[in-house]
């Protein structure tokens, strides 16, 4: 509420808002998806406007609080950089020092290490599988929920299905949370039963601020160490811990209060103009169709799909869900042992090269399940919004769903209900693909559960009846089934031109915001068409967005921490791109930082 309530321009002064913003920008489900780098004011817009307009940085910043804003306070992304903002505050304060014996230069150090999106993944990377990693969950989830009003009915069943969750996971006895926060917890029970909203929310709220400590005062000095460990080890951190050397060996050094550079003029990145009217769909149709010529046909063979869950006696399955497993899928209720996946019977002939289509291997590099298993077109087909709208989907669920109120504005309410379940499939598969999440056999049944009563018992869902009853027999046992795929795929085909839609009512309100009284929409001006080069350059800028926000959003299993996360840490900059230029230095090299920074 409070980054909500601010004015935009005194947000772009915090670096570390900015890096969290940026990330958010560029997911790929918006039209316009702008960058900012802090260090030199500029802004640069994708897609370009027309050469002949001159867009003003107050109109911008006036679409960004009215069309941007509300979207990111609702996501997960806002959610990290408020809990970001905490262990810094933290950092810097006084109590830190004094509890941890920190000196300036070690509280330099760990800001360096925490800060922004790819500080909090690191973090997150670092105590996963933990107990810390069950007190951030926790955190997050609870922030989220006291943010809602359950009173309010467009918000009451987000607020029960958090409730749900929290009682499913981290309020169950035993868990980690429960354990930790022994003294705070002991009360919740009784609190079931209180009919005073006010003190349930203060129980949860005081188990919040506890496990918020203990993630400061134990998990943060172990990331401290951690990081300077994994520092030494790292070549490209060298320069980084000379610093820290420099500053550690200055006893009495501190930050210096109050001294800080005055901020750039906010400017925007030269354009050279653009063919053809400003149409963001028509943009990305050119930036898929890019990175899909630049890959080998040999490339979209079927990848197998490995997939583990827990199976008789608490072992391990693993599952190998390859051209011919995906084409064994029951048409009948025939369940094996509670947690496997069997697949007795041939699908109907259209099925078995349909499922082959849908679960072809990934485009774009780290995709996830859903968005790489959606059929990929053939080469010999011109690009449309269907080729990459799973792609833009996986990203709206990071965005605070800015589609979704889009079709509720339209008064499109089975078109919302479907992309609902769109994106509760996409939020079971990471759960009951990684069973070493705390509670994950309680959570996938509440989920399968979940998906099953609120959409597949209705008849009124466009989706064909096979596909239906294949995702029941399994989603109601909590298993995992390859028909979500196919689900999602036909998701998709309805909600394809209504997204056509949504894009093209983005660039009207954009150009309403930066070209006031020209028409909509504009018409380009003879210019420069973008290269074959630069259009890879935005696709994998928009992809590491995804890839970062996903694994902050829980939908993409994070990564162990690897030499890939001390080469980012050296190479980011919040000043310079952050973890955006960080992500794509790593990617495409000095190419990749150059494209950042390079002067206007």
């Amino acid at each position: 509420a409070s980054i909500a309530s601010t004015d935009m321009r005194l947000l772009l002064q915090d670096e570390v808002f900015v890096d969290f913003f940026n990330t958010f920008l560029n997911l790929p489900v918006f039209g316009q998806t702008p960058l900012y780098i802090t260090g030199t004011g500029r802004w640069c817009l994708w897609p370009e406007l027309p050469g002949h307009l001159e867009p003003s940085p107050a109109a911008l910043l006036a679409w960004l609080e009215k069309q941007r804003l509300p979207h990111f306070c609702k996501s997960s992304l806002c959610l990290h950089l408020v809990l970001c903002q905490k262990l810094l505050g933290f950092i810097r304060s006084g109590e830190a020092a004094e509890l941890l014996n920190w000196r300036g230069a070690d509280r330099w150090l760990l800001e360096r290490c925490i800060s922004g999106s790819h500080g909090m993944r690191h973090l997150l990377a670092f105590v996963r599988g933990t107990a810390g990693e069950e007190l951030i969950d926790f955190w997050l989830i609870t922030e989220r929920l006291l943010g809602l009003d359950e009173s309010d009915g467009s918000q009451r069943d987000l607020f029960l299905s958090l409730v749900l969750r929290l009682r499913a996971t981290h309020l169950r006895e035993g868990s980690s949370v429960v354990t930790l926060c022994t003294s705070i917890a002991g009360s919740l029970p009784k609190a079931r039963h209180v009919q005073s909203i006010s003190t349930r929310r203060e129980i949860l709220s005081k188990m919040q601020e506890q496990a918020l400590f203990i993630i400061q005062i134990y998990w943060l000095p172990k990331f401290f160490v951690h990081c300077k460990v994994g520092m030494e080890e790292e070549e490209s951190c060298q320069p980084l811990l000379q610093e820290y050397q420099e500053r550690l060996s200055q006893a009495c050094w501190q930050e210096p209060p109050g001294l800080s550079e005055p901020l750039p003029t906010m400017h925007f990145k030269r354009s050279q103009g653009v063919s053809g009217p400003y149409c963001s769909q028509k943009a990305k149709a050119e930036i898929w169709a890019r990175v899909r010529e630049g890959r080998d046909t040999q490339e979209l063979k079927m990848a197998t799909f490995r997939v583990r869950q827990p199976g008789p006696a608490g072992s391990t399955e693993e599952l190998y869900l390859g051209k011919d497993a995906l084409g064994s899928i029951p048409q009948h209720s025939e369940h094996p042992a509670f947690g496997g996946v069997a697949f007795p019977g041939r699908p109907q002939p259209g099925a078995e090269q349909d499922l082959e289509n849908i679960c072809k291997e990934k485009i774009l590099s780290g995709l996830p399940p859903s968005a790489s298993s959606a059929r990929l077109p053939s080469l010999k087909k011109p690009d449309k919004t269907l080729d990459f709208l799973p792609w833009a989907l996986s990203a709206e669920a990071c965005a605070g769903r800015p589609f979704r109120a889009f079709l509720q504005s339209q008064n499109r309410p089975l078109e919302t209900h479907l992309l609902d379940l769109w994106h509760d499939l996409e939020e079971f598969l990471p759960v009951v693909l990684d069973s070493s999440r705390e509670n994950s056999f309680f959570l996938r049944h509440l989920l399968g559960e979940k998906i099953c009563k609120t959409y597949l018992e209705e008849d009124k869902l466009l989706l064909e009846t096979r596909t239906l009853v294949s995702l029941w027999n399994h989603l109601i046992c909590g298993e995992f089934s390859p028909w979500i795929f196919r689900a999602q795929e036909e998701i998709c085909k309805v909600l394809c031109g209504l997204y056509e839609q949504f894009l093209a009512e983005d660039d009207r309100t954009f150009l309403q915001f930066m070209a006031p009284g020209v028409d909509v929409p504009v018409p380009g001006v003879p210019g420069r068409a973008a290269g074959r080069g630069e259009h890879f350059h935005l696709s994998q800028r928009m992809n590491q967005s995804l890839k970062l926000s996903q694994a902050l959003h829980g939908t993409r299993s994070l990564e162990g921490v690897s030499s890939k996360h001390w080469e980012s840490l050296a190479a980011r900059d919040l000043q310079k791109g952050g973890s955006m230029q960080a992500e794509m230095e790593l990617l495409l090299g000095s190419d990749g930082k150059s494209r950042l920074s390079a002067p206007d």
